[in-house]
């Protein structure tokens, strides 16, 4: 596979499957984050003050001479909604609602909230305080404090039109009544001068503007200047804050799943594992040996590990048996268990088997090493001993069953000796240092190196461990190559060169955990072989559980 399809095959698109997935491999996070928002819910309905809502709804109306006209079009428009808005949050109005609650303004001004619905007349008053006496009153004192404001507001106006009405009347009188003045005392009506008739004329326009004025100033004077009327005002009992608890803890749950997911996403785009076998064919490039899960107490399937040591038959039968070297990114990934349970098994089906460790490792690789050769005991062939002929005597009559077909003479008769049954294996393998064959005529004595554990430091080196038919050779990572079956356990080959050196001999082997290896470090450690000369053999997957 070409390295430029590799990294291409990375940018794989991300299924409504691995949406669902994703938060459920990082349940922990979404937890967490669920339980955050939980805490800071329940802090805020149980911990903080409870407040109380009260509204209070009122109708805006324009100014009219006559209540009872009917309204033109638009009426909605004759009255600046977004100007009376600003009116009803005026200082004067959380002065006076100040006043009435006992309360600082600035905590006023953010207890009071106005609503002005677009392209109505309504305004409401809504007004949170820390019990319900306060929030109603709080909400009516709004609108009231509001309805004077604005009435006061309109008679001031009035007043001044008025009072411009009153002016203007009061010069059209003086000039009419410098007009009565200038006509004659005695004049003719039926034949009045000229002059006379001008100054009739202009009386009469002076009578007809006082009349208009007149008419007009009572209009203002009759004016409604109520601003508007209370609709439905507040009273107990109002709704706190605490009334829709459940409700609210619920959407505080629902709220922290859906954070819990955002930062699980976040957290897998950042760092990266490796979720299936294909995500990790993709990095690596090499075919997948096997797959093996654990078995009960957490340790490698053994089937699995025999299916995997068929997949390496290439190795196996191989006329040149190079080193197989096992390497992962990091040190739990499993890969000290798969070589170790790699080489019970090639030591269980009869092979010689020389394992290759690092002095840190000992201490790891020994209980499995011991437990593996608790349950596959020591076995030694049995010696087969091929009776010699002889003659049999002549006094003694031969049994047809033992006369050799087609007849003959005493010399050309043989005995064959009784087959013994074989004695079954023993459950403790071991008995005060002597292991028993499979037949019941003989005894072998297993040397004390073969029934030592590997021990720490430099008694590992030449160490033997027999199991089942087959041998287990204990050796150091470095140590001089031999023919024969050659595993090597690598540390971890990010942070140690000692296992990519001794792949550049043999054949490499890489090792990866499920929704453990994380994928930026396994395609470091993939260009770094490739870089040294290594082209991995294949790969084995190792995290998955029994289902």
């Amino acid at each position: 596979m070409d390295v430029t399809d590799v990294a291409s095959a990375r940018q794989r698109p991300v299924g409504l499957v691995e949406l669902a997935r994703i938060p459920l491999r990082r349940w922990r996070t979404v937890l967490a984050a669920a339980a955050l928002v939980l805490l800071a819910v329940l802090g805020y309905l149980f911990v903080l003050p409870a407040t109380y809502t009260a509204t209070t709804a009122l109708v805006v109306r324009p100014v009219v001479t006559d209540p009872f006209s009917v309204q033109s079009v638009a009426a909605d428009r004759a009255v600046n909604m977004t100007a009376e808005s600003g009116i009803a949050t005026s200082n004067d109005v959380i002065d006076r609602v100040a006043g009435i609650t006992n309360r600082d303004p600035e905590d006023v001004a953010d207890a009071l909230e106005v609503e002005t619905p677009v392209g109505g007349q309504v305004m409401r008053f809504s007004y949170a305080g820390r019990s319900e006496r306060e929030a109603v009153d709080g909400a009516n004192g709004a609108a009231q404090a509001y309805l004077e404001l604005r009435k006061g507001m309109y008679e001031n106006q009035r007043a001044a039109v008025l009072k411009s009405y009153d002016d203007t009347i009061a010069v059209v009188t003086a000039q009419r009544a410098t007009t009565q003045r200038a006509l004659p005392s005695s004049q003719v009506s039926s034949n009045p001068s000229p002059r006379t008739s001008a100054l009739l004329d202009q009386l009469r326009a002076l009578n007809d503007q006082l009349a208009t004025l007149a008419e007009q100033r009572s209009k203002v004077a009759s004016a409604d200047l109520s601003p508007g009327s209370v609709t439905s005002a507040a009273r107990t009992p109002v709704p706190s804050s605490r009334d829709a608890a459940p409700l609210i803890l619920l959407a505080g749950l629902l709220g922290g799943l859906l954070l819990g997911g955002l930062v699980a996403f976040v957290q897998e785009s950042l760092d990266r594992r490796v979720r299936t076998s294909a995500d990790a064919a993709a990095v690596i490039g090499a075919p997948l040996l096997g797959t093996v899960r654990r078995g009960p107490g957490g340790q490698p399937d053994e089937s699995d590990l025999r299916y995997l040591m068929l997949a390496l038959a290439r190795w196996l039968d191989g006329p040149q048996r190079s080193p197989l070297v096992v390497l992962s990114s990091a040190a739990d990934e499993g890969r000290e268990q798969i070589t170790a349970g790699l080489a019970v098994v090639l030591a269980a089906a009869g092979h010689e088997v020389r394992l290759g460790l690092t002095p840190e490792s000992v201490d790891r690789i020994r209980p499995l090493m011991l437990d593996a050769q608790r349950r596959n005991p020591p076995v030694e062939p049995a010696r087969t001993q091929v009776p010699r002929p002889r003659t049999a005597p002549t006094s003694t009559p031969v049994p047809a069953a033992t006369v050799a077909p087609g007849g003959g003479g005493p010399e050309d008769t043989m005995v064959i000796p009784a087959v013994r049954k074989p004695r079954p294996f023993p459950s403790k393998p071991e008995t005060n240092g002597v292991y028993r064959s499979t037949t019941s005529e003989e005894t072998q004595v297993i040397p004390s190196a073969s029934r030592s554990a590997p021990a720490a430091g430099g008694a590992t080196e030449g160490v033997e461990l027999r199991i089942g038919p087959g041998k287990v050779h204990l050796v150091y990572l470095d140590s001089p190559s031999s023919p024969g079956l050659t595993l090597l356990d690598a540390p971890p080959a990010l942070h140690d060169e000692r296992g990519v050196r001794a792949a550049r001999e043999g054949r490499a082997v890489l090792v990866t955990a499920l929704d453990t290896t994380r994928t930026n470090q396994l395609s470091q450690l993939v260009e770094r072989l490739r870089s040294a000369g290594v082209e991995p053999f294949g790969f084995v997957v190792t995290g998955a559980g029994r289902d």
